[in-house]
């Protein structure tokens, strides 16, 4: 069970004073690896009796972790991160009920919802510290200047950025789905409906396809001045009606980006080897980055 299915399966049950206590938490963390247990009474402004109630009832929920060494101190999991950022959605008229995972990535969990209209959305929650600190400081430009940095404040800085380019590429008629809300390390946005184009062994038109992904590209790049800089066969959906989503947006740079030309480049020709790998389409790289940029 994912740290998500926990938190959608325990949200319900958890109280005001619940959710206070979580927020000391997360507000603690970014001045402690452990937040002092002796801390909460004058923060959470609830009596010994209760504040061991609350601890003791979310620790067997699975959304904190108790730690006793020199002191006592609590740190969230992933789950109790999940279910702040879930409470702030529905308190904000954004969410209403969560339904099944669309996918499980190495970096994100996405789940289909209802809006309280009954609109269904998708919900991404950035999950980075499945990958290596390191590995994950190397590729990610928002965190390259931090010495220290929490797992979820990583995922958190994630959403945003991803957040960011979806509201700079959607309504310049990009391919990708609708933002619609961020919170914490959770973007809602419109919904993903389809699989990756890697998963197919055959397309109707593989020319046509990769002449969309192309001409979306470009779009992104002249009209939105945005680089997705990461993009490949499995960050592009094919939906059921064979048009294409753009997904996976929190590395995004913009034109004026020291990179931003190598970049762009490696996004095309990893889109053009692929469809001349899988699709034995027949394209020249160099006609195509004069076509993008132009």
């Amino acid at each position: 069970m994912s740290s998500a299915d926990v938190a959608v399966r325990v949200f319900r049950r958890l109280e005001p004073e619940d959710f206070r206590v979580l927020q000391v938490i997360e507000a603690g963390m970014g001045r402690h690896r452990y937040v002092p247990e002796k801390e909460f009474p004058k923060l959470t402004k609830l009596n010994p009796r209760e504040l061991d109630f609350r601890l003791s009832r979310l620790s067997k929920f699975g959304l904190i972790e108790r730690w006793v060494s020199a002191y006592t101190g609590y740190v969230l999991y992933t789950a109790g991160y999940d279910c702040l950022a879930i409470n702030a959605l529905v308190k904000a008229g954004i969410l209403e009920a969560f339904g099944k995972p669309l996918g499980v990535g190495k970096e994100s969990d996405v789940y289909d919802a209802l809006t309280p209209k009954g609109e269904r959305v998708a919900v991404k929650f950035h999950r980075l510290g499945r990958t290596s600190f390191r590995q994950t400081r190397r590729v990610r430009g928002y965190i390259a200047q931090r010495h220290h940095i929490s797992w979820l404040y990583q995922s958190r800085l994630a959403a945003e950025k991803e957040f960011e380019a979806l509201k700079l590429v959607h309504p310049r008629g990009v391919a990708v789905p609708q933002p619609i809300s961020q919170n914490r390390h959770v973007v809602v946005m419109g919904m993903i409906e389809g699989a990756e184009l890697a998963e197919f062994s055959e397309v109707s038109d593989p020319e046509k396809t990769l002449k969309e992904i192309l001409s979306n590209i470009r779009r992104a790049y002249v009209e939105a001045g945005v680089i997705h800089a990461d993009l490949s066969e499995f960050n592009i959906i094919l939906q059921p009606n064979w048009h294409i989503l753009i997904i996976d947006w929190p590395q995004y740079v913009k034109k004026d980006h020291p990179n931003a030309e190598q970049l762009l480049e490696r996004d095309i020709q990893n889109i053009v080897n692929f469809f001349k790998r899988k699709f034995k389409t027949k394209t020249s790289l160099k006609e195509v980055i004069s076509y993008v940029k132009a």
